[in-house]
């Protein structure tokens, strides 16, 4: 199934049906009176979060949603019926935007979770609504209320506890193929992966977490450069980053402040996140190289340094360990 994370849809609930102009008839009552019913009320546009579904590409065929008009009344001072509610079932982790991108309508990021964007028209009013003592027989009705009709963005967030961030062929795929059983593409070329991915990573036989993997940054990211900054949505709602850092490319300070800038330029509190950095690589560091990289990052930082190697293992499990402890201290605080 192909990710979809931003989709475009247009809304529009149901309309309120028409009160109606009706008379009693009836043999041996010569002064039946007014008894023409109101409208049912239009239908909700509702969104509803499902914990089984993981991309927006369904929005990509059906754009367009509206909800059933409501039924008019009738005689014998009959309503019309309500018409039901529309539902659309999206990701955990959506949110739904006015379609001027700024504006959050809502946030639909716990399963089972619900919101309701646009509400159906009251019903309109039937001439038994408006017979008084000095207007007994009315012969007015109301049209029932127009639904509201709104266009929106649907963007996807994924939920996850850790992030992966760095400069492209990092070793973010590689790190997320050793800690869990996802799958990433992996090759010797940079922007491999070119759309988020998930993976759960069970440090002890009792814990557990999700770990999301997204594609490279590079410099001017946040102005378009590359694949851009849009994934980088997709780690917001993480309690902890993990950077990861190509130690056999050399220039490690410079690649980390790098993608610092990138993630300070993007917003949203992401340079702000507890990190994690990780010097990636190292069977393809002699241990002067690595010993002489970590320190400069250290120095640079003024942060504890992992060192680490995705495709042997090695250093893996302490970063796991690592892990665990912050999230487990962003979720107390």
């Amino acid at each position: 199934m192909k990710f979809l994370d931003q989709a475009k849809i247009f809304l529009k609930s149901g309309d309120g049906g028409d009160g109606v102009v009706a008379f009693r008839r009836e043999k041996f009552i010569e002064f039946g009176g007014p008894d023409g019913g109101n409208g049912g009320r239009g239908g909700d546009v509702v969104f509803e979060a499902v914990p089984n579904l993981n991309t927006l590409i369904d929005f990509r065929y059906t754009q367009h949603f509206r909800a059933r008009k409501g039924g008019n009344g009738s005689g014998a001072d009959r309503t019309g019926a309500a018409a039901p509610e529309l539902r659309i079932r999206v990701p955990v982790g959506t949110e739904i935007l006015d379609e001027d991108r700024e504006a959050v309508l809502a946030d639909l990021d716990a399963p089972g979770k619900i919101a309701v964007v646009c509400r159906g028209g009251d019903g309109g009013f039937g001439n038994a609504h408006f017979k008084s003592s000095t207007n007994r027989a009315p012969r007015k009705a109301t049209k029932g209320f127009p639904g509201e009709e709104r266009w929106v963005w649907l963007r996807l967030k994924l939920i996850a506890d850790v992030g992966l961030v760095g400069l492209p062929n990092a070793g973010k795929s590689t790190f997320l193929a050793k800690v869990s059983a996802a799958r990433p593409k992996v090759a010797d070329y940079p922007f491999t992966t070119l759309h988020p991915q998930l993976g759960v990573a069970r440090p002890s036989a009792t814990t557990e977490f999700v770990v999301a993997d997204i594609p490279g940054l590079i410099e001017g990211a946040h102005e378009g450069a590359g694949l851009g900054d849009r994934f980088l949505g997709h780690v917001e709602r993480c309690a902890v980053l993990l950077h990861l850092i190509d130690g056999a490319a050399g220039h490690v300070v410079d690649a980390w402040r790098t993608v610092r800038a990138e993630l300070a330029a993007y917003g949203a509190g992401l340079d702000t996140k507890p990190e994690l950095i990780a010097l990636n690589k190292a069977d393809a560091m002699t241990p002067r190289e690595a010993s002489a990289r970590v320190a400069a990052l250290r120095k640079a930082t003024g942060a504890e340094i992992f060192l680490m190697s995705g495709a042997t293992g090695q250093g893996v499990p302490e970063i796991l360990r690592a892990l665990q402890k912050a999230i487990a201290g962003e979720s107390a605080t």
